[in-house]
Parts: C-alpha cells; structure tokens; sequence
C-alpha cells in the first residue's frame, strides 16, 4: 500500500449516517438528544478546554515559542486573520487601543499594536481568541477556527478583529497555514502535511511532498504558501495528503448531520472526540492505541507514516506524549473511540449542546424583489432535489455520490482495503483530494459528499470544500463545463444575480 492512512477524522462512520432525521427545534433537540448537555457548559468547553493539547502545541509543536522568536506582533495577528476578545482586553491595553487603531498603525504612532511584547500579554489574559494559556502553556480550542467577533473595535476588511465574540460562524480570512509555520517546530504536525509517497509520488496541492528528513524550513515554506496552504483551510486529515479544506461553521449543528464533508460519521459526540484525541494532539497516534487503530486501517501505509512521525518528534526532542487528557476506553478502531481515548462524557455532552443551540447569521437582503426571483430560480432549476428552501429544518443526511456531485471524477486505484472499506483512490485535481481515504465506507456508506448548511453565505468568499470556486458566480455559471464538480447551473446572468442575492439572504428563517 501506498503510506497512506486513514484519517482519524474518517474512520468513525457508522451505518446508520445515512437515515433521515426528523426537524427538531434547538431546545427539543438540546433536551432530547443531548440529555443531560448543559449549554452553558458546553460554552465553557468550546472557548477554554484544551484537554490537554497545550502540552502538543506548546512541547511538541512550540508555538508561543515560535511567536516569540517571530516577534510577532498584534497588527501581524490581524493580518493573519486572528480575532481578538474586546472583553478580555487589560483595561491599559484597550484604552491604548482606542487611540493607536485611530492612526496609520506605523510603529511611531502605536507603538503597542507593534510591540510583540503586547501579544503576548493577550495570550496570558485569553484576549487571542481560540489559544488559549494553560499552566504556563497556551493550547488550542473549538474557537481558534469556528469563532469571530462583531468587528466592534477594529476590522481589517478580510482579515482578523477586534470585538465581542462570535462563537460558530468561520473565520474566512484565517491564514491557518500561516500561523502554523510561526511555530518554533511545525515539523511536529507530520501527519497532517503533504508527504511524499514511497514511489516519489505526492497528493496535494504542492509539486512535491515532505519527508520525515524534510528541514523545518521547508515545512514552513509548505504551510506558509496560499497556493499550498489556503487562507481559511484546515488540513484536519492525518492521512499524509495536502488536503487542506475550507473550514465549516459550527453553529446549529441541530441541523447538520452526517458531519464531516464526506459524511464520514454520524454522530457529533464521536466526531469532538476524535478531534481532541487525534488531531489536536497528533502525537496521540503514537500511543499503542493510536498506532493499532492506524495498522487496522492502514496497514503498512499507515505504518510508514508513524515511523516516519515517531523520527520526526526524536530528530527534534519532543518527549513526553501523547498529552491528551483522555482515559483508556473501548476499543481501538471502534466509532467512539478510534484511538482506545474519550475524553470527559459530560464535558462531550455539554459541547453538543452548545454547537447545537448556535445561532447561523442573518441573511444579507439588499433587494427583497430580487431574493423573491431568486427563490423562484432556486426552485425552478431543482436546486431542491437536494437542497431546501427552508433552512431551519436539517439538511438530507443522504450522501452525494462522487460521480453525481462530479461527474468528471475517474479516480485511480492506488490500494484495495478490507471490506466495507472502498478502495484508496485519487483523481486528478484537487476536490477529491480530501476524499482519497476518507469517505463512509467504513460504516457501509458510499463514497460522496454530505450536504451543507446554506447559511451565512454573504460572507463565505470561496466556494467547494476545496477553495476551487471563487465566487458564488463563478459556482453558478456554465463556463466551468459539465464534467466540473457541482455542475448545477443558471445559463442567464440576470438569473444568476437573482439566484446569489436569494443565496445570500438564506438564514433559518428562510422558508
């Protein structure tokens, strides 16, 4: 086999993903489906619990060390798109604030802004949104990614800002790769990278993939590239693939399901879970848990890639993994526990109920006759054979086969797997890249894609789970051919205009 894995984020499907659910309200859903999910603990969970991931982010991977070094600054976290808690701002430091962000932002005039030493003041006072100080180190959290703010202080138009936060909605402008090569050893994220195969060969965006032999220099120089690493993606697939895709909102998750963009599990619990335990401390896969769950799923593929990753944290002194706070539970490879971990039940419950009771954005409405035309296109073009008009209820659980949602893909099979397991394949180009060994085969699913939530769309600047689709014009038009991905068209441009302005002021209230 190729030295591909599985990713831990894939592997949790069950067969029940593909049944419909019926529309629950938020509150129904909170009390019944979640039990005894508290939200205001789960609010908690969201901002601030880390599980111990600071040990990963700041041992292993070193990132507040690498911030330092960087000398990174507040104006340099904007720009990265990084949002910042108003409320947790010293009392010093925003009156500082109020004056500095009125000027031309030169290091004469704010002084502040520009000091490193002044970020690393709002990381020891949780004011950096989604890192989080812990015991001296600083770990990551839900909001890091799934988090804005309202803007009410400072926005650089596209970037980060300053303001009250906004749990749910997606960060678009977060240069996550950026940031990532700040750190002090983003070799650490080894799994996570676009490696090169054995036969020389790599899949991803980059020409050409990393070894475990790979300098951190050239890690960086991968991370830190948009046409590699693009802004507003995360590679959340330990498979060794540069599969980076547009992160997802994290509000009224009432309403989504199967989750993941290949509707890979069905259950919302299983999948946090999987998160804390496998991704945001990959060196969680170098327990013996981690590695059997891998050799079950990977075999000798997924071998290489662990004794590549095991070099990589002995070439460069990390000790002491993995840091996950997670008891030993169930059994490797199974749905709730892929890597034998589960952090805290309760603490998983509470979360639930949160991301559930999360309220989507309002829709944007400029010209209320042209959303009323667009809802007639919408609905005239079939749109609704998947999609609905009413965004309050959930979305079809059913999957999208490949073919149906591309209609060009002709992958190739790189390696046959154990039944139900569907085959290790890639196609040329990007949009199946995420879906080369993650799909839901692993619980007697196809291999396609779930179905989004059509909310908050004013805001979204790229389009396919793969960044492909610049604008909802571009996603609309014809000129892309019949065999590109989403092949679902408005021939007239006036019919387009009409059916973005409809798209764009989609909000649960939509019916």
């Amino acid at each position: 086999m190729p030295a591909l894995l599985l990713s831990g984020l894939a592997v949790i499907a069950t067969a029940g993903c593909q049944n419909e659910r019926s529309a629950k309200t938020t509150a129904q859903t909170a009390t019944d489906s979640v039990g005894a999910g508290r939200i205001e603990a789960g609010r908690e969970i969201y901002r601030n619990e880390t599980f111990g991931d600071e040990g990963f982010w700041t041992d292993a991977v070193r990132m507040p060390q690498g911030m330092k070094a960087a000398k990174l600054t507040v104006l340099d976290a904007l720009k990265a798109g990084v949002s910042f808690d108003v409320d947790a701002l010293p009392t010093d430091l925003k009156a500082a604030f109020v004056k500095e962000l009125k000027t031309d932002h030169s290091p004469a005039k704010a002084p502040k802004l520009n000091d490193p030493a002044t970020l690393d003041a709002l990381l020891t006072n949780n004011a950096v949104i989604g890192m989080v100080p812990k015991g001296g180190k600083v770990g990551v959290t839900c909001a890091l990614c799934h988090a804005i703010t309202d803007q009410s202080m400072f926005a650089l138009p596209g970037k980060g800002s300053i303001g009250k936060r906004i749990d749910g909605p997606t960060p678009h402008g977060l240069n996550v790769g950026k940031l990532l090569a700040t750190a002090a050893n983003s070799r650490a994220l080894f799994p996570t990278l676009q490696l090169q195969q054995p036969d020389g060969t790599t899949i991803g965006r980059a020409p050409k993939g990393l070894t475990a032999n790979s300098s951190e220099a050239e890690v960086d120089a991968y991370l830190s590239n948009p046409n590699y690493y693009p802004i507003g993606t995360f590679d959340d697939s330990p498979d060794g693939n540069g599969n980076s895709i547009h992160i997802t909102p994290f509000f009224r998750q009432d309403l989504a399901a199967p989750f993941g963009s290949s509707g890979q599990n069905d259950k919302l619990n299983d999948f946090n879970n999987t998160v804390y335990t496998a991704l945001f401390d990959q060196s969680n896969l170098l327990s013996p848990g981690g590695k059997q769950f891998i050799h079950l799923l990977g075999a000798a593929g997924g071998d290489s890639i662990m004794a590549g990753y095991a070099k990589v944290l002995a070439t460069t002194g990390v000790t002491g993994y993995p840091y996950v706070t997670a008891p030993q539970k169930g059994k490797p490879g199974d749905p709730p526990t892929p890597t034998g971990k589960r952090v805290d039940e309760q603490k998983l419950r509470d979360l639930e109920a949160y991301v559930r009771s999360l309220q989507a954005p309002k829709g944007v409405v400029t010209n209320a006759t042209q959303v009323a035309s667009g809802r007639a296109v919408f609905i005239a073009q079939n749109c609704t054979s998947c999609h609905n008009t009413n965004q309050g209820v959930p979305v079809s659980t059913k999957l999208i086969p490949m073919k149906t949602i591309w209609p060009g893909y002709a992958p190739k099979v790189l390696a046959q797997r154990q039944a139900p397991l569907s085959p290790i394949q890639n196609a040329p180009g990007t949009f199946d890249d995420k879906m080369v060994v993650v799909d839901a085969s692993p619980g007697g699913g196809i291999r396609g894609n779930a179905l989004p939530l059509l909310l908050d769309l004013a805001r979204k600047p790229v389009f396919l789970h793969d960044d492909s689709v610049k604008s909802l014009d571009e996603l609309l038009n014809p000129k892309r051919g019949k065999t590109a991905p989403h092949p679902f068209y408005v021939v007239r441009p006036a019919q387009r205009s009409e059916m973005i302005a409809y798209l764009k002021s989609l909000d649960t209230d939509s019916q």
